[in-house]
């Protein structure tokens, strides 16, 4: 019994002490990282041309995020939790603030389907290069 009350205690003051850090924080850190460039297929270095005209400006250079948006170099991201219909749906129809605390983004104008499936690839490339699979 004694053991049982001092488990739980220890679980309530570490739970206490996450949520003390999470609501003072941004959440996980949004600072542009160093990352791993891979080798560009001809595909993704489109992409890439790509992301760097419609999305740099606020998820930063090569997509390690800025102070105006999240990277997308992050286990956020990677494709079991944020499929490639996320990319699509954000690019085109805007996406609320839910993950971070940099607003709500709104659509990308003037990207078609195919640039965003272009821009996709050169950040799925990137996670892999970094160990987002």
């Amino acid at each position: 019994m004694k053991k049982t009350v001092i488990a739980l205690a220890c679980a309530g003051i570490a739970v206490g002490a996450g949520a003390l850090w999470w609501s003072g924080s941004d959440g996980p850190s949004a600072q542009a990282a160093t990352i791993t460039l891979p080798r560009l297929t001809t595909a993704q270095a489109a992409g890439k041309t790509l992301f760097d005209a419609n999305c740099a400006a606020c998820h930063g250079p090569n997509a390690t995020g800025s102070d105006d948006g999240p990277p997308l170099i992050h286990i956020i991201y990677e494709p079991s939790h944020h499929g490639d219909a996320s990319f699509h749906r954000a690019a085109a129809l805007g996406v609320r603030a839910h993950h971070w605390r940099f607003g709500n983004m709104p659509a990308v104008e003037g990207v078609t389907e195919t640039d965003v499936a272009q821009i996709i690839d050169y950040v799925r490339a990137l996670q892999r290069a970094n160990g987002i699979e």
